[in-house]
């Protein structure tokens, strides 16, 4: 009985049906298997929405936390982020950040920051926000303001800088606007807004905060603080009294220069003492990439402080160079860095040398108001270096020439700096002790 009923189900099995003339127990077949992808099809969809229910609970838990803890000290973390409590905000129409715009100092100035490309869990800075962050990646070093540096408001920088009047701004660059501040305590200070140029503000506020927040040398312009509210970003520094050097080499200060030659040795000797400390004092090590005389403050002393530190590079030790976009200062960039984009200490290393030439000739690196051999101040030294006339490179209008012998181990040390091959610069612990050194022309007077 058994074999009669399997051979009629094979039998009616194999029929042909009207569906493509397929077999029966294929389309059965076809049936099932339609029917249980549909099953897993279904119960995917259920997981999903469930997951997506508690993951919202979740973040409203979250986003609750936030809110409850932010009428106290603002928290600082690795993002630099300030969150401060406004009962107003749920009550103020959503503005679209890219359509923000705040005036800061200056009405040509006005710092705009967009929106584009953040992610979902970014702070918005809206028009009458209390809410900033970095974009980004949120890769910025850990700084508290319990720590190294102090934690500005707005409201106290406003205050100091006379709502940062035009009256206080003490300079201007392409990346920001400096105001002069005074404190309650009458604590003096500069105030350096950052503009938003396509982002370059967060950048040169992560780079300044990296490489010197924690660094303390009497050469090196100190970084007491910063403002992060809203879309300002503030950096707020000491104040140093005297300017910076470019003013004093190259403006209207009569036909002396009050720069004795030894007041330009110290500023000389002090500069190089602080770019050893970035070069071979920290780890990782810092490049500054912008060597020059407008980022070199002066104290009422003549003491040399370098500042701006917007485009520094960090290298750790294992890296001998670090490949980047070419930045700097026309006049002041190595040939191989230019050409190539390759960073590294000797970068740095050829511009002080073109700074020791501006300092000890009064010239720019580049003046095209000077005759056609005469324009590029690396060509017209060595030109007059190799004429035997080293002695008429000195600036007119310092007071006093110095000893011929002093001069010349001031020009060989400028000489060896500016070396077309990077690898023969000497490293600034070696250019302090040449600048130093009594016995120097030893080796080298013969080619001066």
């Amino acid at each position: 009985m058994s074999v009669y009923n399997t051979t009629f189900v094979d039998s009616q099995l194999s029929k042909k049906t009207s569906i493509f003339g397929l077999h029966l127990g294929v389309v059965i077949g076809i049936v099932v298997g339609a029917v249980i992808v549909l099953i897993l099809f279904l119960i995917s969809l259920c997981i999903t929405a469930s997951r997506r229910r508690s993951g919202g609970k979740g973040k409203t838990r979250r986003l609750g936390n936030l809110s409850g803890g932010c009428e106290t000290t603002p928290v600082v973390s690795k993002e630099i982020q300030e969150i401060v409590h406004d009962s107003a905000a749920e009550h103020r129409p959503i503005i679209p950040q890219a359509e923000i715009q705040i005036d800061m100092g200056k009405i040509e100035h006005r710092v705009v920051f967009s929106d584009k490309g953040a992610s979902s869990g970014e702070s918005r800075a809206t028009s009458g926000a209390d809410t900033g962050s970095f974009g980004g990646s949120g890769s910025l070093p850990e700084v508290s303001h319990l720590g190294w540096g102090r934690w500005y408001t707005l409201r106290e920088l406003e205050a100091a800088s006379n709502g940062l009047s035009d009256e206080n701004v003490i300079g201007e660059g392409g990346y920001g606007i400096v105001y002069y501040g005074v404190l309650p305590d009458n604590t003096r200070l500069a105030i350096k807004n950052l503009l938003n140029n396509r982002g370059q503000a967060e950048k040169e506020f992560k780079v300044e905060v990296e490489a010197i927040g924690r660094v303390r040398h009497k050469n090196l312009v100190r970084l007491l603080g910063y403002c992060v509210e809203g879309a300002y970003r503030m950096l707020v520094y000491e104040y140093v009294e005297n300017g910076n050097l470019d003013q004093w080499l190259h403006g209207d200060v009569g036909e002396v220069s009050p720069l004795t030659w030894e007041i330009r040795m110290g500023i000389i000797i002090g500069t190089a003492k602080g770019l050893a400390y970035l070069h071979e004092g920290l780890e990782p090590k810092v490049v500054h990439r912008d060597i020059k005389t407008s980022n070199i403050l002066l104290d009422r002393q003549w003491n040399a402080k370098l500042s701006d530190f917007g485009l520094a590079k960090l290298l750790n030790s294992e890296r001998s160079y670090v490949t980047t976009r070419v930045m700097g200062t026309f006049g002041y960039v190595a040939p191989e860095y230019a050409c190539t984009g390759m960073l590294n200490e000797k970068s740095d290393i050829y511009s002080f040398g073109i700074l020791i030439m501006e300092i000890i000739t009064g010239r720019s690196p580049v003046d095209y108001s000077r005759p056609p051999g005469e324009v590029n101040l690396v060509d017209w030294l060595k030109m007059m270096v190799s004429d035997r006339k080293s002695e008429e490179v000195i600036d007119p209008k310092l007071p006093e020439k110095p000893a011929s012998k002093v001069l010349k181990r001031v020009i060989l040390v400028a000489l060896r700096c500016v070396d077309p091959d990077a690898q023969k610069r000497p490293k600034m612990g070696h250019v302090i002790h040449m600048l130093e050194s009594e016995d120097l022309l030893s080796r080298g007077d013969v080619c001066l």
